[in-house]
């Protein structure tokens, strides 16, 4: 009686995913990016640079398939957004988003292939600052401006997606600093509107506070904006071809140093501490063990710079702590050429390029939480075999590490260092030296700029390095950005059916 009836074929699964909310959420951001084209269109006009006119261009394309996009699914919105709708959502935005800011880039008096204009946008979107160009010196202002302004607004996107889209859907671990979100909008704020007000006004006040600081160091209103962006931003644009180096002031790099610091905190916990609980900034795990990494960091690279004479011992404090705090963040300044510290420099720096901030900052890299994550079940499995019959339970912080915490963690861990070595390979394959390529996959895996070498170091760009190299790190920026499964999993058949 239950058995199929004959003649009949089963349904293929029905597609649960509605990509019309994707598309009406795309059209919202590109109205807004087309609005922050604005900026960089004033500001080549005010100098009497043609660009203007390529700016306007692209801000009324943008504008115009952002406003059909919006029109055309005005009625999608759903009184529940699914996991996978969340998904669809964040990659779409993403991608599409890095595809028309690229359009400046495109059309400009640069005269950018799209491979050279994609990887600009994309690395400014994500925050990384790998660059194509040169002659940022000479270069209008608008273009500046508007690499500037990318990585500003990639900077507040990717604290909105830690703070409250990645924890929702458990990747990576991340279900761990929810805690964080929960307090501050159960405890602090009531609701989810107010909480994103709250990080947005925390977010452009250290900003202003950046600008005024690097002001008063010495730089012009123009440099000082923006590098007050892509410092919060961590992103590292600038407006320079040899970076914050080439004002040559120990009172900007000071300056730079404690702002990239601070925009690799968890921006929820400044808003708690504006709120009396400043105490949480510190006991926060995550926020020891990035400082606890800095300092050792910088403890070991000062003493192997001024033991072997390479910088008098102030330069070599400044320039090393510099350093650190600049690739740990994923900012990707740099004051001097650290390629040539030596290898006792070159492999330190090497794998401080993918640790990263905290999550719910703007910083890139796998996150000192998962290492904070990693060190307390690796402690627990040594204790385990000491007392076969002990109970230790693994504790991040004062709580528990569940076991799906732990196995999401140690997934993302896999996963980071899978990614790592197809990249480097694919890149290897294209004709890269060795050094260039693992230092090309691990800086644009871990979101941070520069890479390593004579030709994609600090002292070089990336415009060298052939146009497939180009479009394999751009979607390794947007892989290492969406920390991995958000991309991943939409290659899943299984995603696209129920």
């Amino acid at each position: 009686m239950n058995a199929p009836l004959s003649g009949f074929r089963a349904r293929p699964a029905r597609a649960v995913v509605d990509v019309r909310i994707a598309l009406l959420v795309v059209g919202i951001v590109l109205s807004v990016l087309a609005l922050g084209m604005v900026p960089s269109l004033v500001a080549d006009l005010a100098v009497g640079h043609e660009d203007w006119q390529v700016f306007a261009a692209s801000a009324a394309v943008t504008l115009f398939v952002g406003v059909a996009l919006v029109l055309e699914n005005r009625h999608a919105v759903p009184r529940h957004l699914g996991a996978r709708d969340a998904f669809l959502v964040t990659a779409s935005v993403w991608l599409a988003t890095s595809l028309f800011a690229a359009l400046p880039f495109r059309l400009s008096a640069l005269g950018l292939s799209w491979a050279d204009a994609v990887f600009e946008a994309v690395s400014g979107l994500t925050t990384t600052g790998s660059t194509v160009l040169s002659g940022l010196d000479r270069m209008p202002p608008g273009i500046l401006l508007w690499r500037a302004v990318l990585q500003w607004i990639g900077g507040i996107g990717i604290i909105v997606m830690g703070v409250a889209v990645l924890p929702m859907l458990n990747v990576g671990g991340m279900q761990l600093v929810r805690t964080e979100s929960s307090d501050l909008s159960e405890k602090a704020l009531p609701r989810a509107g107010q909480v994103a007000a709250a990080i947005g006004g925390v977010y452009l006040t250290l900003t202003l506070a950046c600008a005024l600081a690097y002001g008063l160091a010495g730089m012009g209103t123009f440099d000082a904006a923006v590098h007050a962006m892509t410092t919060v931003a961590t992103g590292g644009y600038s407006t320079r071809d040899a970076s914050i180096g080439a004002f040559a002031s120990p009172a900007v790099e000071w300056t730079a140093i404690l702002f990239m610091i601070l925009g690799s905190l968890p921006f929820v916990l400044y808003v708690l501490a504006l709120r009396g609980r400043a105490d949480r900034l510190w006991r926060d795990v995550q926020v020891r063990w990035f400082l606890g990494i800095v300092a050792a960091a910088w403890a070991a690279l000062f003493l192997w710079v001024w033991g072997r004479d390479l910088l008098p011992a102030a330069e070599a404090l400044r320039h090393s702590l510099f350093t650190v705090v600049s690739l740990l963040s994923t900012t990707g300044y740099a004051t001097t050429d650290y390629g040539t510290w030596g290898p006792f420099a070159v492999v330190v720096l090497f794998f401080l390029t993918s640790v990263g901030g905290c999550t719910g900052s703007t910083a890139g890299g796998i996150k000192a939480f998962r290492f904070a994550v990693l060190y307390a079940v690796a402690r627990v499995q040594m204790q385990r075999l000491l007392q076969p019959s002990g109970i230790f339970p693994a504790l991040y912080g004062e709580r528990p590490v569940s076991d799906a915490t732990a196995t999401a963690v140690l997934a993302f861990v896999f996963f980071f260092a899978l990614s790592f070595s197809v990249v480097a390979v694919l890149l290897g394959l294209l004709g890269l030296d060795y050094l260039t390529a693992m230092s090309a996959a691990i800086t644009a895996l871990a979101n941070v700029g520069p890479g390593l070498g004579p030709e994609i170091g600090p002292a070089g760009n990336f415009a060298g390095l052939p146009d497939a190299a180009k479009w394999i790190l751009a979607f390794a920026m947007l892989l290492g950005r969406l920390e991995l499964f958000t991309i991943l999993v939409l290659f899943v058949p299984a995603f696209w059916r129920s």
